[in-house]
């Protein structure tokens, strides 16, 4: 199964009982912000990170999944061939199952970007308008057709490429030298969440013909 390949029943397993997490998802998307703006992010730094916000320590093997994935993003976003994709489940999961787990991920991207970041450049504050809106997107039951899975795939690519656009560009500082060590972790973690209220078309690219 695409699962398998993706690795997202070895993230499920791994961290699918932390409470703190939305899903797997959320977590990779976690991964993908930071990477976007800093440098991977070793062991060390992982177990703190997440302890600040207040995770349980992970176990070795659920750590390393993080240390490399962190690693193999990176080096995805450097790559021209931009062939990385979001942790997201296979179409054997029903559609609102991924488009929540969509959700999730680009709540992620924009909560790692703002810890890791201290800073805006031009037109970027649209770029996380966009997670934000992906990731407050309502699934109903009429989207649930071949109209939907399309719209689904285009809203996946969209969003996959937003931490290129994110990472373009930038001198990546090690962790340790930027906001995510800093004071306030937590106030920036909550100011992180917070949806906008800006009006940005591309939810409505999920649900096309729902009226605005």
């Amino acid at each position: 199964m695409q699962d398998d390949i993706s690795g997202w029943n070895e993230w499920e397993a791994a961290f699918k009982d932390i409470p703190e997490l939305a899903s797997p998802s959320e977590l990779h998307g976690l991964v993908m912000g930071i990477v976007a703006v800093a440098q991977a992010p070793t062991g060390d730094e992982w177990q703190y990170m997440l302890q600040q916000l207040d995770f349980e320590p992970l176990d070795t093997n659920a750590l390393q999944l993080l240390v490399d994935e962190a690693e193999d993003a990176a080096a995805a976003l450097a790559d021209d061939s931009l062939d990385y994709m979001p942790m997201l489940p296979d179409d054997q999961h029903t559609l609102e199952e991924r488009v929540q787990c969509l959700a999730d991920w680009c709540n992620g991207v924009v909560l790692g970007f703002g810890l890791a970041s201290g800073h805006l450049r031009n037109d970027e504050s649209e770029l996380l308008q966009d997670l934000q809106d992906v990731a407050a997107v309502e699934f109903e039951a009429s989207d649930d057709d071949e109209e939907g899975e399309a719209s689904y795939a285009d809203l996946v690519e969209f969003v996959r490429l937003i931490p290129v656009s994110l990472s373009t560009g930038r001198q990546k500082q090690p962790l340790a030298e930027t906001a995510i060590f800093k004071k306030n972790l937590k106030n920036q973690a909550s100011s992180a969440r917070t949806v906008q209220d800006d009006n940005i078309s591309i939810v409505e690219m999920f649900t096309p013909d729902r009226p605005s």
